[in-house]
């Protein structure tokens, strides 16, 4: 008898320590199993940002103990909307969600449902009222940037209406609303020297993305490069056939490196590119910065976004009704509401800011971390 006490005993207290292990919430060996899960949803792969901006989610979660699922979409909206089911049915407590397109939104209802926390990171979930948090860069600033990144390289403050110069326009995907605030946030920096008359624009001209219908003549569906290589072709040998481009305002470095090829087989561009913008800073377009191809990009530290919408996270799940993250402020607070509203209703932005980059300053993302030594060593940067 007193061997099967002790035998109870030891079995009583070995329960014990491992149901107190398992309801610990933060990291170690001991509670990891039982860490709420973080399910993270990624768009595509074909912008190589998106890859790395799920590792460093990941990364960021698990770092304050969390557990952490990473799913990628591939491009296609029906398969992001089963990997977020599948992120719901392993109990995931929020997700932070890349979204491709507004098809997102019935996965976003299904979240709520089960009372799941959504962030939506880096692009606005639209016309859904399921969820309440955006995180992102302030992307009107982005456009800003690249606006005025033309006027400098085209030196615009000294042309005149006898010397216009030239420019063409391109925007990012219509089904990601990031295009719409990066569209009018260079036109507003534009408008006033295409209104003076020393700035021209050739094809489709909208002043702002309200214009619905140029917008969607400019718009790069899917943020494909081949679109706007193929569209860039036709300006060449259409619209733009008899003038020489001075500019073109491209929304993002793969876009911008897809126009400056198609330039490039142009004999009337093969001296003197025009000046193209972009934004991502990636790897091969510092290169073209460096070399002079391409004019300039925007520098959105999305390593220091994934880490800000990871203590976002981590401030939802504690509780906390007012979320604080630092390093962003609250697009309310800078009169920029209309960044943070889905269509049917306004939920809280937490706003970063970008940096501008050109030839004076290309190194920047290197020295941030942002790039690896490898991927510098494979675009030729030193």
């Amino acid at each position: 008898m007193k061997k099967i006490s002790l035998v109870l005993v030891i079995l009583l207290a070995f329960g014990a320590m491992a149901f107190a292990g398992g309801g610990q919430q933060g990291g170690g060996t001991g509670g990891a199993s039982a860490a709420p899960l973080i399910g993270i949803a990624m768009p595509e792969t074909t912008v190589l940002r998106w890859v790395k901006d799920g590792a460093s989610l990941k990364a960021e979660a698990e770092k304050l103990g969390y557990r952490a699922e990473l799913q990628n979409g591939n491009g296609d909206q029906v398969q992001q909307n089963q990997q977020i089911g599948n992120l719901l049915t392993q109990g995931a407590k929020l997700l932070v969600v890349g979204q491709l397109n507004d098809g997102v939104a019935s996965a976003i209802s299904d979240a709520a449902r089960d009372k799941v926390a959504v962030i939506a990171y880096d692009r606005i979930i639209q016309n859904s009222a399921d969820y309440d948090y955006y995180i992102t860069f302030n992307n009107f600033k982005v456009g800003q940037l690249q606006g005025q990144g033309l006027v400098k390289a085209m030196n615009l403050d000294a042309a005149t209406t006898a010397a216009p110069k030239y420019i063409t326009y391109f925007a990012g995907s219509p089904t990601d609303g990031n295009a719409f605030f990066f569209f009018d946030g260079a036109t507003s920096v534009l408008n006033p020297y295409i209104e003076k008359g020393v700035l021209k624009v050739v094809g489709p001209a909208p002043k702002d993305s309200k214009d619905t219908a140029n917008f969607q003549r400019i718009a790069t569906e899917g943020w494909l490069p081949n679109i706007a290589k193929n569209r860039m072709e036709n300006l060449l040998t259409g619209d733009a056939r008899s003038v020489t481009l001075d500019a073109v305002l491209a929304p993002n470095d793969t876009l911008a490196r897809a126009i400056i090829e198609a330039c490039l087989a142009d004999a009337k561009y093969a001296q003197k590119l025009p000046v193209v913008s972009g934004q991502d800073a990636e790897a091969a377009s510092l290169a073209m910065i460096k070399n002079g191809q391409q004019a300039m990009t925007v520098f959105k530290d999305t390593g220091k976004l994934a880490e800000a919408a990871i203590i976002l996270a981590d401030q939802i799940l504690k509780g906390v009704a007012n979320p604080v993250v630092p390093g962003a402020v609250l697009a309310s607070s800078i009169g920029l509401e209309s960044i943070g509203d889905t269509g049917k209703k306004v939920v809280k932005a937490y706003l970063l800011d970008p940096i501008n980059i050109t030839k004076d300053n290309w190194r920047e993302p290197i020295t941030a971390g942002f790039i690896s030594a490898d991927e510098v060593a494979a675009n030729g940067l030193q």
